[in-house]
């Protein structure tokens, strides 16, 4: 049993004498009830370990002792206060609480994570966006020289973050393209085709085109989807996205090809890439 104990205050990262325990404890048959207060002994904080690199700060301990690294954004915790102490509690600027994205199944109990008590987006010296004040506090971390330049995002021209991506497909398929850009101020996005001097879908019924905000802060998805494609839709596709910082554009090509076609295409590409592998296999004897 004293070794029970001493696993479970090494697994605390603690270095404090044992507590007292309860009288007849150790001669117990009963399993040890991992109740917290029976190992919080008395706090000797020169017996504490030395903390560095903790970029959320320093909390105290699950003992309220020595002083150990805050969990950062995003990390499980403990609620404050709470008979958990598996995790740790969150850094500054952090509160311990429902994970905002979600993710645990019906049957799991769901877990708090660290979440950021200041949601705003904050313009680095550096002219990066940083999405909320504990990002940006990270960063700040490594780089003492980093300030914040301004309230809100950073004024930027758009970046397109995912460029649309060439593809080959049969006759009659239906395809789409995704682009996605950040830009503040936000960014208007269109869709062209080379040959074409009209911002698509023009008065053609077979292509449309849909955007929404996200996946994150500041970003626009969108999407130019084609039903029924045909060899006259083959050609280069451009997105174009614009604020009153400027425009960036990024392209891709579609080749829509009939069903004979298609099949030595997808041959040429399996022969290609096993080619490809050959060229980069070779002998080595493993220790």
């Amino acid at each position: 049993m004293p070794l029970v104990i001493l696993l479970f205050c090494l697994h605390l990262h603690t270095c404090r004498t044992l507590p007292t325990l309860p009288p007849g404890l150790l001669s117990s048959s009963e399993p040890l009830l991992l109740e917290e207060e029976w190992f919080c002994g008395p706090c000797e904080q020169d017996l504490c370990p030395n903390t560095r690199g903790c970029r959320a700060g320093l909390v105290p301990d699950s003992c309220n002792c020595c002083q150990e690294c805050g969990n950062l954004e995003g990390q499980a915790c403990d609620l404050p206060g709470g008979r958990s102490v598996r995790y740790g509690l969150c850094g500054a600027g952090l509160r311990c609480a429902a994970d905002p994205a979600g993710g645990a199944d019906e049957d799991e109990e769901e877990e708090e994570v660290c979440v950021c008590e200041e949601q705003e987006a904050v313009c680095g010296s550096d002219g990066v966006t940083y999405i909320n004040m504990c990002q940006f506090r990270e960063a700040a971390f490594s780089r003492p020289e980093l300030q914040s330049r301004e309230g809100g995002p950073c004024r930027t021209v758009p970046i397109i973050k995912v460029p649309p991506q060439s593809q080959v497909n049969g006759t009659g398929s239906s395809l789409a393209f995704l682009c996605e850009v950040f830009a503040f101020p936000m960014a208007l996005v269109e869709w062209r085709k080379e040959g074409r001097d009209v911002v698509l879908p023009g008065d053609d019924p077979h292509i449309s085109v849909q955007s929404r905000g996200g996946p994150l802060k500041f970003e626009l998805s969108s999407w130019l989807q084609i039903e029924g494609a045909g060899p006259e839709d083959s050609g280069t596709y451009r997105c174009v996205a614009r604020n009153d910082m400027g425009s960036v554009s990024a392209s891709a090509v579609l080749g829509v090809l009939g069903a004979e076609e298609l099949s030595s295409h997808l041959s040429d590409s399996v022969s290609e890439m096993e080619r490809l592998m050959d060229a980069t296999h070779y002998d080595q004897d493993f220790y």
